[in-house]
């Protein structure tokens, strides 16, 4: 069973016409199916007031869809968005008369000077998309090689006869019913009761999977968005770290102490204070110091997103791989 997840960026509901609405927030999605094949677009219908919509719609998606109306501010920073969050491939639709030859110069450098331009034909896009979902790696056999895994929460709520109810993406390995689960941070302990998958009851899912799980031991008030459902020993949790970043070529000025950010990783989109900067020469590649707020939930070697709210019409500062 393939299962696409795409990161949309564009005007608000074109993804109507490729799929169906299936939950709304600050990020919509919409799913399509056929037979065992599915596609899951995230579109970041909280952005660009809010960057984490756009940070939560890219982070665990497979492939891009980017739809460009106008040439502004908006869409460089979603280009940069893209790719810091690693998106290697997508598909880019031109609309409003823009030509390749006036996108060509934004996104030279970038991971959208890979992507494909297509029509603005929604019917084609689905079918398009559907086929890059056939062409993924079934994920049935990582359940009888895998044997923990981890779901970042991004919706919960409680559900009358049912209990605690999360919704999220695999991020890494296979989640199977009856598993015993920490929440991190916290550690509290939940059992895996049902899986859902596109509305389909499942024993397993494995990562792009998008589900809802129903948990047993754990309440609403344990919850937030961002927090990792993990069996996987190997799981870090972090307050403090000294990591080298990859400033994004229009950034500005060098990072400063004192400066807050916002590290983006899965679902999390967390304060951290600068403590210390210092380079060899090259300011775009400085040596940091970062005090988190609370704990950042990761693997070793992970990508994590910096961002500077206050940094007007770029916000999207760079890169770090998490210790």
């Amino acid at each position: 069973m393939g299962n696409l997840t795409v990161a949309f960026v564009g005007p608000k509901d074109y993804s109507k016409d490729i799929g169906k609405k299936a939950e709304a927030s600050d990020v919509t999605y919409f799913d399509n199916k056929k037979g065992d094949v599915t596609i899951n677009i995230a579109e970041p219908t909280g952005y660009p007031e809010k960057l984490a919509s756009l940070f939560y719609a890219a982070s665990l998606a497979n492939i891009a869809l980017v739809v460009i109306e106008k040439l502004d501010a908006t869409f460089g920073e979603c280009a940069l968005m893209l790719d810091c969050v690693g998106i290697k491939k997508g598909y880019i639709v031109l609309k409003n008369y823009i030509t390749k030859e006036q996108v060509a110069p934004i996104i030279k450098g970038l991971a959208l000077e890979r992507y494909e331009f297509i029509e603005d034909n929604p019917t084609a896009i689905r079918e398009k998309l559907m086929q890059e979902a056939e062409d993924l790696e079934p994920n049935e056999p990582l359940k009888m090689t895998i044997f923990t895994g981890s779901v970042p929460v991004d919706r919960f709520f409680d559900v009358k006869g049912v209990g605690t109810v999360v919704l999220g993406n695999v991020s890494e390995g296979v989640v199977k019913r009856h598993d015993r689960l920490k929440a991190l941070p916290g550690g509290k302990t939940a059992e895996v009761r049902s899986i859902q998958k596109h509305d389909d009851d499942s024993d397993w899912s494995a990562k792009g999977d998008r589900v809802g799980l129903a948990l047993k031991g754990i309440d609403v008030a344990d919850l937030d968005r961002g927090v990792v459902l993990t069996n996987n020993p190997e799981i870090k949790s972090t307050l403090s770290m000294t990591v080298e970043m990859k400033l994004v070529k229009y950034w500005p000025a060098p990072l400063k102490e004192g400066m807050v950010l916002h590290i983006g990783h899965w679902m999390q989109f967390m304060n951290a204070r600068v403590e210390s900067v210092s380079d060899d020469g090259d300011w775009k590649q400085p040596t940091v110091k970062l005090v988190l707020d609370k704990a950042l939930i990761h693997l070793a070697g992970s990508r994590a997103v910096a961002c500077y709210l206050d940094g007007g019409k770029l916000r999207v500062v760079g890169t770090l791989e998490l210790p």
